[in-house]
């Protein structure tokens, strides 16, 4: 992720059921030149790649990838953020009498009003809400510093819960001690740990304050797919020597069934911090407002040097499934409403590009096989600033250099140098979690008395500032 700041706002679900199926069109004739693009790597082959498959070498290739080749794609902050000391801090500090804040306290808070929540202290029998306090000249001075940061440094992004430590991991530890099952042991999976502060703050919260046999019998699993992360992990959470033995990374792809072994029966936790949004994501196509979608294939032109997009019909299960998901319950279109749709399709085309979660479905998918009773709690943007990739829930293409951020308006351009990011519909990710753990098939047949409907913890926020937390 790049360092960017801008109010959250929502993404609105792009839906529309696929009829029947047109041969393959090429891409040279549906895409206009704008989304060509130039391609000097080896990601794609001789045979076309689908959309997922090409994010996800451009990500996480061992060779070409852009976590891959870059230890230093996710940074680490050398000391704790201060926030009573920025200049914004001081003066909402003034505000109120000393005896009623400490340090940890002003920055919990602070914390707080950043998230967006209402909190409100009592001062000589007065309730005063901190939004009248931590006004706009405190998040002023919050977001100069972290520019400050971003510019002294060539890391590309610095993660809410590196920004907010220790805060961000000990709410979520706090967060587990209330509602696990302490009576058998606590078992963490963290997915995409990368520095590995979440981890070094959840069990430093959990050494102080949970019970001395929860501490000493509980562990934590670090699944990282980026090897030099997963060394920086190991670093991090070492620095604490009695964390050691409690915690390992296992390097391997979370998505991979493989990896997971034998189903675990027991009671678990799955944390995704800032996953979801690097997860593979596939694209399909339509030519205007009633054509059938197509899947988007990426290949290589004939000069070997170029990469297009190639259309084929509805086919791959994973993206059939996906849009299944999301118009369960789709209601049936009136017979006056479709022909209206038809005849403005006839006098105003307009193409349609749909970019689909894949990515995520493959690795609840897996999750909810492996890990049938976790509990899981996930973070990440569900709205991106300045994206000039076209389509609906598009990516941000974008790398870093001498300090700036530099968007491009093509996925295609990604060379293992720049991030590919996406927004997260959170109401779509709760459907894609019912219908892998059962309880949406269920919800269809009635008959059926497989799965359940599971509460998912889900924290949603923009670029760059933690917003607001939204319950699955």
């Amino acid at each position: 992720m790049l360092f960017r700041t801008l109010p959250i706002k929502k993404l609105h679900l792009f839906v529309n059921k696929p009829t029947s199926i047109t041969p393959i069109t090429h891409q040279s004739q549906l895409l206009s030149p704008q989304f060509r693009a130039l391609f000097s790597t080896h990601i794609v082959g001789d045979t076309p790649l689908l959309v997922r498959d090409f994010i996800h070498s451009a990500l996480y290739d061992p060779k070409h990838g852009y976590f891959s080749q870059r230890s230093r794609s996710v940074g680490v902050l050398e000391t704790t953020i201060k926030f009573h000391q920025l200049q914004g801090g001081r003066k909402a500090l003034s505000f109120l009498p000393v005896k009623y804040f400490s340090v940890a306290s002003f920055e919990l808070s602070l914390l707080c009003r950043l998230k967006g929540f209402l909190v409100n202290v009592k001062v000589d029998e007065k309730v005063i809400s901190l939004d009248a306090v931590f006004d706009l000249q405190c998040r002023k001075a919050y977001m100069k510093h972290l520019d400050k940061i971003y510019k002294q440094s060539d890391i590309s992004w610095f993660t809410p819960v590196e920004l907010f430590k220790p805060w961000y991991a000990h709410g979520i530890a706090g967060a587990i001690m209330r509602t696990a099952n302490l009576s058998v042991p606590l078992k963490i999976y963290e997915i995409g740990g990368g520095s590995g502060t979440c981890a070094k703050g959840i069990m430093d919260y959990l050494k102080l304050n949970a019970p001395e046999r929860v501490y000493n019998n509980m562990t934590y699993i670090s699944v990282e797919i980026s090897p030099s992360l997963a060394e920086i992990q190991k670093e991090t959470v070492g620095q604490v020597h009695s964390h050691s033995s409690k915690f390992r990374v296992e390097c391997r792809d979370a998505a991979d069934r493989s990896g997971w072994g034998d189903v675990m029966q027991q009671p678990c936790w799955v944390i995704m911090l800032e996953v979801l949004d690097n997860l593979p994501h596939d694209l399909i196509y339509s030519e205007n407002q009633v054509s059938p979608w197509l899947e988007v294939w990426v290949e290589k032109q004939h000069d070997r040097e170029a990469l297009s997009e190639l259309y084929k019909p509805l086919n791959d299960p994973l993206i059939t499934r996906c849009i299944e998901i999301m118009e369960f319950d789709k209601s049936h279109t009136t017979q006056s409403s479709s022909l209206l749709t038809n005849i403005w399709s006839k006098v105003f085309p307009k193409p349609r590009r749909c970019w689909l979660p894949t990515g995520c479905l493959k690795l609840l998918d897996v999750l909810h096989e492996a890990v049938p009773k976790m509990s899981l709690i996930a973070s990440d943007f569900s709205f991106l600033p300045d994206v000039k990739v076209p389509g609906e829930r598009a990516p941000l293409v974008s790398t870093k250099k001498d300090g700036r951020s530099k968007d491009y308006s093509n996925y295609l351009d990604a060379k293992g140098d720049a991030d590919i990011f996406f927004p997260t519909d959170f109401w779509l990710l709760e459907r894609i979690d019912h219908y892998c753990s059962g309880w949406l098939k269920m919800q269809k047949d009635k008959s059926s008395k497989q799965g359940k409907k599971r509460r998912t913890i889900t924290v949603s926020h923009g670029v760059g500032e933690p917003c607001e937390s939204i319950p699955g």
